[in-house]
């Protein structure tokens, strides 16, 4: 059964040392965030109420705990108001969610996410203050929704009607250089980055020549962006 560990002495500095992230709330949502932080090299505080989850976790995070975060003394027994980055991504409980961010603003938390599982979810919290609200699925949806749409690898917005797009050359450039291309006067999208033949990403030098079998980074209005890959 995965014990309380509380940090204290070296544990909480090296905490504070590495600019670790707290995660409260595993489920897919914050179990996928806390791993993927970990794989980057993030030490990572994980905080659920199930101990099932815990159990499943431990081992795979620096730190993990079966606590109940609506408590304050709890995140202070966990040392959570030392942490510059905490994310709650308690989506299952609206009523718990507000209530942990309540107590993470309270601690003055530098920076916080949260996640929102609907659009009044996601304005309370921006009315109590969240530096950052998510919306997983709603945005995953949409992301996915471009990708469908068009002959893109990936697509990723970027804020308002601005997107980064990897997608193969299209035939109106292929066999030309990217200053002979001119995508930007002819489409309204810019160039940024090219991998030839598997390798490495490049930056999108303008004698470099665009063949068949390379990918592109291309940025520019989401709606220009989405045209040029269906060229």
């Amino acid at each position: 059964m995965a014990r309380l560990k509380i940090f204290m002495g070296r544990d909480l500095d090296r905490v504070t040392d590495t600019d670790a992230v707290a995660v409260i709330g595993l489920g897919r949502f914050g179990q996928s965030l806390a791993l993927e932080l970990m794989a980057s090299g993030v030490d990572v505080l994980g905080i659920d109420g199930q101990q099932d989850v815990v159990q499943r976790l431990d081992g795979r995070l620096t730190h993990v705990v079966a606590a109940d975060a609506t408590r304050a003394e709890v995140l202070r027994q966990l040392s959570v108001p030392e942490f510059d980055r905490v994310v709650v991504a308690i989506g299952g409980d609206v009523a718990a969610s507000i209530l942990t961010v309540s107590l993470l603003l309270s601690f003055d938390i530098p920076q916080i996410w949260a996640e929102a599982v609907s659009e009044p979810h996601g304005t309370v919290l921006q009315q109590l203050g969240v530096h950052h609200v998510i919306y997983p699925e709603k945005d995953m949806g949409r992301r996915v929704a471009h990708l469908v749409q068009g002959s893109m690898q990936d697509y990723i917005p970027v804020g308002g009607d601005f997107a980064v797009v990897e997608t193969s050359p299209r035939r109106a450039v292929a066999g030309s250089a990217i200053s002979e291309a001119q995508t930007r006067r002819r489409f309204g999208v810019e160039i940024v980055a090219i991998r030839k033949n598997g390798g490495g990403w490049m930056f999108a030098d303008p004698d470099l020549y665009i063949e068949e079998g390379d990918e592109l980074l291309i940025a520019g209005p989401t709606r220009k962006a989405e045209a040029f890959s269906r060229l």
